[in-house]
């Protein structure tokens, strides 16, 4: 008796599971703020599947108390799942662990509900659906957690790093200052300090925004009326200060104006290049041109070398990959300094583009001139940028 009752909840699930999640985000919306900022798709994400999973599960088993379940395939694929909705979460504005557990809760109570509505609703299958949700919830909330404190860890981790090449400019510069120098020299080099040290003052204040990192948030950004092609002279002087291989620059002569955040765009150049120098033909030049667009402007770093693998190429944006390797080790460093570009862009209305090929790498940004207002605004990190390919 027990095993016909599981055999109809499974058939009765698996029949009506676009019905169950219409009722599901239809009470979810309501009642969970954080929600109403997710798309369809990606608000259901994985839920579907679990509902499906549920079920086969009930197919299988006709007591609870002779459940184990930890080895079955269906199981697992649950406990999957769990860990990718809490990723996902991650990437949404505004989620936190206890709207996760809400929507866990909804869920439940959604479940049982419909089949009680049917009938189908007995001891053993509420006490299997208690159990494979409580489950749920905590893998989803454990990986939900991990994300945000990974992404607080990136995003601290790439702005130290981008704090080395001023400071480093800035100390090459101080030590170079002798006292029977000529003026010109020495107000050449002076400049160059006083540029890197202010530099490196800005991005610490992005340092202390990204210590209260939040779920779906990256990094703040600073928007403002400014010509884009003095951040773009600025990284690309500062890059021949820095670096002994030959950089290119094509650049339109007149002023492009927009609403940008210039500090985030040198940044995005300074990772494409050092990125370009690092991964490029060693001594090859790297050509950066800049083209000025209705109403965008098309940023390009080029750099000679061995091509990224078109299998590769979604793959090297990702920095919270769950294997930890995002290519074949050369260019597993790549991860977060992509991210940030790649953040940038979205920031800006735009897009990252990548051609790679036997006549070298190209990455290219589109930023979009009026896309923000004036003002400060944090980046969003979609789950794109979480679990590419």
């Amino acid at each position: 008796m027990h095993r016909i009752q599981m055999k109809k909840a499974a058939n009765c699930l698996k029949d009506n599971v676009s019905s169950i999640m219409g009722v599901w985000e239809d009470q979810v919306t309501n009642k969970v703020v954080a929600s109403r900022k997710a798309n369809n798709i990606a608000l259901h994400d994985h839920l579907p599947n679990l509902i499906n999973d549920i079920a086969d599960i009930l197919e299988r088993y006709s007591e609870f108390e002779q459940l184990d379940i930890s080895n079955d395939t269906r199981y697992n694929e649950i406990l999957t799942n769990s860990i990718k909705h809490g990723r996902h979460r991650s990437a949404t504005t505004s989620y936190t662990e206890g709207q996760i557990i809400h929507e866990y809760i909804i869920f439940h109570r959604t479940l049982s509900q419909f089949l009680l509505k049917n009938n189908l609703l007995t001891l053993e299958i509420t006490e299997l659906l208690k159990y494979v949700i409580e489950t749920c919830i905590l893998k989803s909330v454990e990986s939900f957690t991990q994300a945000i404190q990974q992404m607080q860890e990136k995003l601290i981790g790439t702005l130290a790093h981008d704090m080395r090449n001023p400071l480093t400019v800035a100390l090459l510069s101080a030590e170079m200052i002798e006292n029977d120098m000529d003026r010109a020299t020495f107000e050449k080099l002076k400049s160059s300090s006083v540029r890197s040290i202010k530099k490196t003052l800005k991005l610490a204040e992005g340092l202390l925004d990204s210590i209260s990192v939040k779920s779906g948030e990256g990094i703040m950004l600073n928007f403002d009326h400014e010509d884009i092609l003095h951040d773009v002279e600025w990284i690309f002087k500062e890059a021949q200060d820095i670096y002994s291989c030959e950089i290119i620059l094509n650049a339109p002569k007149n002023k492009i104006i927009g609403v940008f955040d210039g500090i985030a765009i040198r940044r995005m150049l300074e990772n494409l290049i050092t990125n370009a120098i690092k991964y490029g033909a060693a001594e090859a030049p790297i050509t950066i041109t800049v083209n000025d667009e209705t109403d965008s402007v098309l940023i390009s770093v080029h750099n000679y070398g061995e091509a990224i693998p078109k299998d590769k190429q979604k793959a090297i944006f990702n920095f919270l990959k769950s294997d930890g390797s995002v290519s074949d080790g050369k260019r597993a460093s790549w991860g977060m300094g992509l991210t940030l570009v790649q953040m940038v862009a979205h920031a800006h209305g735009g897009e990252v583009m990548l051609e790679s090929n036997e006549n070298g790498t190209i990455f290219t940004t589109k930023l979009y001139k009026n896309f923000n207002e004036v003002g400060k605004k944090r980046a969003n990190i979609t789950s794109n940028l979480l679990m590419n390919g």
